[in-house]
């Protein structure tokens, strides 16, 4: 575990999250994480405020980056997540993602994110993450 406190852009391959803006990460504790996105005109929905669904892959990249980490940089993938959309935001908020280890088994992460800019709540989410026992450099052999 990284002993800075300083955030690491963590969208660095092609992709959803890095032609999105990309995300930003950091470790505080074993059980404790957190991540960040400014919200530009992309992530607006047609109300102007950002859009459900950037929220969700903002949720998904950042807890899901926090269960790879618990589990010693293992691959993880969802399996379930459940979101609660709170709040609003708009263009040039800083949206910070608070991530809660809530337990980890041999193949499962369960954790609690809570999503708030402007010292306010945005989301609040529950997901389950499974443990994959796999190598990464063999996940792309089935395309």
């Amino acid at each position: 575990m990284s002993d800075s406190q300083d955030f690491e852009q963590i969208s660095l391959k092609p992709g959803f999250m890095k032609h999105n803006g990309g995300l930003y990460f950091r470790n505080l504790s074993e059980n404790n994480y957190e991540f960040k996105s400014t919200i530009n005109e992309n992530h607006l929905n047609a109300a102007g405020i950002t859009h459900g669904g950037y929220l969700s892959a903002i949720i998904d990249a950042g807890a899901g980056t926090a269960a790879h980490r618990c589990a010693d940089n293992a691959p993880c993938v969802t399996i379930s997540l459940e979101i609660k959309f709170i709040g609003a935001s708009k263009v040039g908020d800083v949206i910070i993602g608070k991530t809660k280890i809530l337990k980890k088994t041999r193949s499962l992460v369960f954790l609690f994110c809570e999503l708030s800019s402007n010292n306010k709540v945005v989301a609040s989410a529950s997901g389950v993450w499974k443990i994959l026992k796999l190598n990464p450099l063999n996940l792309d052999q089935g395309r």
